[in-house]
């Protein structure tokens, strides 16, 4: 079950990672079973599957349990010192040397890479945590990849921006119907507002992505494989959009 650094980059570039590549990873570093590095060696070959020209990002968000009983109490998010509650390589990514976060209270995104200062810009004016005008529409139009080390579909918070995007076509909101008000302070102590729907508890306790899996797997479009002890999943952004659109088209909703 033992393998190295250059074993986890033969299975990135296996699975379709290259130079220049847009990478949204969610990862768990509990799963890396076998693995001879440390966690900042994962980051390190993350970076170094896409180059300079590429860009790797990994969600920072900043609480456990629901957006909205995070949002009632108060909280302001700190850009440089309020943690990631995403697992250990997300923390540690964020913390990196050359890593940008963008600013939002609740769903907050560490980037290194191209770019990674513009597509981090204007996060908090956001009108959902993960829509349009967030990293996540920027993964879309970049035609971006979407990287699981050791973690299942369920994570797969890409899926918001989706939800945003078909909300009208869905038979529940997924968001609610009240805006909050959220704060955030930037790097050089500037204070934001962001105001925003959140995610309905409700519906969200019902969202089942697994349901996607056999529609993504008929498309040709998962990959994956096994380094070690750990199952690591590719996904291209813009394939799963395809998807969700032809299921939403037939009447298939990822909501048990």
């Amino acid at each position: 079950m033992s393998f190295a650094r250059a074993d986890l980059q033969r299975a990135l570039n296996g699975l379709g990672i290259a130079r220049g590549d847009t990478v949204l990873v969610h990862s768990s570093f509990d799963a890396f079973e076998g693995f001879q590095g440390k966690p900042s060696d994962v980051i390190s070959v993350l970076q170094a599957a896409v180059g300079a020209e590429g860009l790797v990002m990994m969600p920072t968000m900043t609480f456990s349990g629901t957006a909205v009983a995070y949002a009632r109490s108060n909280p302001l998010f700190d850009e440089s010192r309020t943690p990631s509650r995403m697992g250990l390589l997300t923390e540690l990514f964020r913390r990196s040397p050359q890593v940008l976060r963008s600013v939002h209270s609740t769903h907050s995104v560490a980037l290194w890479g191209r770019d990674a200062g513009a597509i981090a810009a204007g996060h908090h004016l956001a009108r959902t945590p993960c829509g349009v005008g967030t990293p996540f529409e920027a993964l879309l139009k970049r035609n971006g990849k979407i990287v699981l080390l050791g973690t299942d579909i369920g994570v797969l918070t890409f899926f918001h921006l989706l939800e945003e995007i078909f909300e009208a076509e869905l038979p529940v909101a997924p968001f609610t119907q009240e805006e909050f008000l959220l704060r955030s302070k930037t790097r050089d102590g500037t204070l934001l507002e962001t105001r925003c729907r959140l995610f309905d508890p409700a519906v969200s306790r019902r969202r089942n992505l697994h349901k996607m899996v056999p529609y993504l797997k008929k498309a040709g479009a998962w990959r994956d494989a096994k380094v070690g002890g750990l199952k690591v999943t590719v996904l291209s952004a813009s394939a799963v959009a395809q998807t969700v659109r032809k299921m939403v088209q037939q009447g298939v909703f990822c909501y048990d």
